[in-house]
């Protein structure tokens, strides 16, 4: 069974909306909510993975430059 937003249930019963579908309405915006924290969750890490990624990048450039600059001065 699934959750949902009681506020939003609410105000569809303040504008006179038929109960079922005031329900059905809170549940799918639940359902949307718990997907978009579900994103979010994985944007963070894909986001972290890639700082990692930087960095590593960043150190081998370094170590590629000073080889470079080491073999010709």
């Amino acid at each position: 069974m699934s959750t949902m937003i009681t506020e939003v249930y609410d105000a569809f019963m303040a504008a006179g909306t038929p109960e079922d579908k005031a329900k059905a309405a809170a549940k799918a915006l639940a359902d949307y909510e718990s997907r978009f924290n579900r994103i979010d969750q994985d944007m963070a890490q894909v986001k972290t993975e890639i700082l990692v990624l930087k960095w590593m990048t960043g150190f081998v450039l370094a170590g590629v430059a000073s080889l470079v600059l080491k073999t010709f001065f």
